[in-house]
């Protein structure tokens, strides 16, 4: 196995364990993710992300929790991986499937760049329920999800510092 697959797995596999300090291990000082909802700039950031998705998970949602991942693929500079996540979603408290395809770019054995890439819409029927439904696919909704996640994750940052 490439080190940068076994990387993917150790990511993944702290993932599934909700183990965010492991998973903040695996990125680079200058990492960058982005997803639907997040745009993160250096691991710091990156990691209060994870960080605050374990968090909520464990606390509101570890009877709902899994994680599996497949597919994953790297080399000297790229990989890729799909994996797929069930919980309680913590603002609504209604059960997610999601269905995640990342691609990564790596520099001296970690993760530089993180993209995941999800159906919003099928996430926000499953997540917010009728807003989702009626709205999943306006940029308007997904504009409040990630104008309320970046407020989250501000007060969540706020909350590890002070």
């Amino acid at each position: 196995m490439h080190p940068n697959a076994a990387l993917l797995t150790r990511f993944y596999t702290a993932f599934a364990a909700l183990d965010d300090a492991t998973m903040a291990a695996c990125y680079a000082p200058d990492a960058r993710f982005r997803d639907e909802v997040f745009e993160l700039a250096g691991r710091d950031e990156v990691a209060a992300m994870w960080g605050m998705l374990c968090a909520a998970t464990r606390s509101k949602g570890r009877d709902a929790w899994s994680l599996e991942f497949s597919g994953v693929e790297a080399d000297d500079r790229s990989g890729r991986a799909h994996w797929e996540a069930h919980y309680r979603f913590s603002a609504t408290g209604r059960l997610v499937h999601n269905r995640i395809d990342g691609t990564f770019e790596f520099r001296d054995g970690l993760i530089v760049a993180h993209h995941d890439r999800f159906d919003f819409w099928r996430w926000s029927r499953q997540a917010l329920g009728a807003p989702g439904v009626l709205l999943g696919w306006s940029p308007m909704l997904r504009k409040k999800v990630r104008t309320q996640a970046a407020k989250n994750l501000a007060a969540f940052r706020a909350g590890r510092t002070g």
